[in-house]
């Protein structure tokens, strides 16, 4: 078993890149598939936020596993590579404590990473690519972070993204109450914005979404207006806040749309909060007058605050997660011995089965069965002993030495004084 994993994150890698190896939902079966049905990988799970794209797997061959990720979203691997980090065994599993934990996230302490990481792991069984490495590594993952939750303060006092778009657009605009604010999407992460704006009150809230069924059951939940994503060119100047995250490959809100929004609005400034990797506004609508624009990466600094609150918390956590890697890495030691205590227990059958039916063949002559007896375990005694007795007699002066310590060990000999 070869734990092995890698990846990109928002401390590794600016937006621009992380945008372009990210794994859409509806894409992910197929690449899992694709990973371990055409390369030197036997598990796979793959977790792909809008702040990490990494792919946990059991490989022997981990340059293999890299280059298929250049290769399955026609990058070139010089572009990726000086932001791609690389943890084989044992860091792989501390790095999976922690993320799940929520020590390596943007908003320290925040819980959706689990249930993203919940999910990726759930897309991996459907898969069929969660065997038992992967399935008892996240089995403790999971395990390590609820003991973090709930035996620290790690979640007290922090700022999720939500809340910062929320207070972003408060310090722009004074009054949330006096603005239209505008959903695009309806998965979680809009559901979360939904939550903190519809808590200050804004005078409108509408939600437009690629699936109408979506979009109404979160109108309904925030007293919104429902709207498709045909109808944003049209409805787009009427909002004062836009906030956007699907997992549209492609940008929504181009510079023309928001060119023409700006005219209707006879400039008076439009916020915009895209939460979306890949981005679903076009970098060039940054230059436009009259458009605050905040890409993911932006609220760092707001999410940051509260972290010196938490940072004792931090280090109760970082205790928590050594003591767990230390256990599965035990796990993982004994059962890559497996493949050789079974070899033992094979070799020690096949002796017992050949004096077995050796001694069978005797009785069935009716020979003496005190005899039989005694020549059987004299038969086996002999087999068992004979590989060790060899090698002793045949080792090199140099390896004699440890050859005898470690028999000792073995049979747990003791001399008489």
């Amino acid at each position: 078993m070869q734990l092995f994993a890698f990846g990109i994150n928002h401390n590794t890698a600016p937006l621009s890149i992380r945008e372009q190896v990210s794994f859409p939902e509806d894409k992910m079966e197929h690449a899992l598939h694709d990973l371990v049905g055409h390369h030197a990988v036997k598990e796979a799970a793959i977790v792909s936020t809008c702040n990490r794209t990494e792919i946990y797997c059991n490989t022997e061959k981990p340059d293999a596993a890299v280059c298929w990720l250049t290769d399955f979203h026609q990058l070139p691997e010089r572009e990726l590579e000086p932001y791609l980090y690389r943890l084989p065994r044992e860091q792989a599993v501390k790095h999976a404590f922690r993320v799940a934990s929520g020590l390596d996230s943007m908003v320290i302490g925040e819980p959706q990473i689990l249930g993203q990481m919940k999910n990726a792991i759930k897309s991996a069984e459907n898969a069929g690519t969660l065997g038992l490495l992967l399935h008892k590594l996240f089995q403790r993952t999971f395990f390590v972070a609820k003991e973090v939750r709930t035996s620290t303060e790690i979640g007290a006092c922090s700022v999720s993204m939500a809340a910062a778009a929320a207070r972003l657009a408060e310090r722009i605009f004074g009054e949330i109450s006096e603005q239209n604010v505008l959903f695009i999407g309806a998965g979680e992460m809009i559901e979360l914005c939904a939550t903190h704006f519809a808590a200050k009150r804004p005078k409108r809230i509408t939600v437009a979404n690629r699936t109408a069924e979506r979009a109404e059951a979160l109108s309904r939940r925030f007293g919104a207006r429902p709207i498709s994503l045909s109808e944003l060119p049209e409805q787009l100047a009427l909002h004062d806040i836009v906030v956007t995250c699907t997992a549209s490959p492609l940008p929504i809100l181009g510079k023309g749309m928001l060119e023409r929004a700006i005219k209707i609005r006879k400039h008076r400034p439009i916020f915009i909060v895209d939460l979306a990797v890949p981005r679903d506004v076009e970098l060039e609508v940054a230059d436009l007058d009259d458009v605050f624009l905040y890409y993911v990466d932006d609220l760092a600094d707001i999410v940051k605050e509260g972290l010196d609150s938490r940072m004792s918390a931090v280090a109760q956590a970082e205790t928590i997660i050594e003591s767990n890697v230390v256990d599965f890495m035990r796990w993982l030691a004994t059962r890559e011995l497996v493949p050789t205590i079974r070899a033992l227990r094979d070799q020690a059958e096949r002796f017992r089965r050949h004096e077995l039916i050796r001694a069978q063949k005797l009785l069935a002559k009716g020979e003496d069965p005190e005899k039989i007896l005694e020549s059987l375990s004299n038969g086996l005694t002999n087999k068992f002993l004979h590989l060790p007795s060899s090698l002793l007699n045949h080792a090199a002066d140099d390896e004699r030495e440890k050859l005898v310590e470690l028999i000792n060990r073995l049979y747990q000999l003791h001399y008489p004084q």
